[in-house]
């Protein structure tokens, strides 16, 4: 028998198809302090503004992790559902936010890929936060409606009820994460 040498197999990951240690660990940290921030500063905002403003922390932690890792689009998904599956904890509608948050971090990732590397322009974190957000909340709404069987009397009244929070809740994260970004980018000695 004749001894032959092998070389060591070696694993290498590339970049572009699966998101690194730094990039989870980012997303488990901002949606760790979504959701906290969720059952303590956005109850109160909530109940300050009359339900007008309801702020949803964890789209604002996806927003700023996918500004920062900048992913592919599969990956911006596999954010989004991530980001649905933490709100199942204390969501009052299950499921929906799959579809919403799923959707919605593809479409931040979008905005993301429209900034130049390296910006440091507010103007994609603010706006893509901002349509981000309005558009988890109108699928939201639309699942909610569907559910009812778009029962005339929900028609009626959920758009009113909803658009004005979504638009305000909107606002209010766009402004959050564009004040956010550039010192998350910086204390992570982020370039990109």
């Amino acid at each position: 028998m004749t001894a032959s040498t092998q070389n060591p197999r070696t694993v290498s990951a590339n970049s572009t198809s699966a998101l690194d240690i730094k990039s989870l660990v980012l997303l488990a940290v901002l949606l760790a302090a979504g959701f906290i921030l969720n059952f303590t500063v956005g109850k109160s905002i909530a109940a300050l503004t009359a339900n007008a403003i309801s702020p949803e922390f964890i789209i604002s932690a996806f927003c700023l992790t996918i500004l920062v890792v900048r992913p592919n689009l599969v990956q911006a998904l596999v954010i989004g559902l991530i980001s649905a599956a933490v709100i199942q904890i204390t969501t009052t509608s299950p499921f929906i936010d799959f579809a919403a948050e799923g959707i919605a971090a593809v479409i931040m990732a979008l905005f993301v890929k429209a900034q130049s590397s390296g910006s440091k322009s507010l103007v994609i974190p603010a706006v893509g936060t901002f349509v981000t957000t309005a558009i988890s909340g109108i699928i939201f709404m639309v699942i909610k409606l569907a559910t009812t069987g778009f029962a005339p009397e929900m028609v009626a009244v959920l758009p009113a009820a909803m658009l004005p929070v979504i638009f305000a809740t909107a606002a209010f994260n766009a402004v959050l994460v564009a004040a956010l970004y550039l010192p998350i980018k910086a204390a992570l000695k982020l370039e990109n």
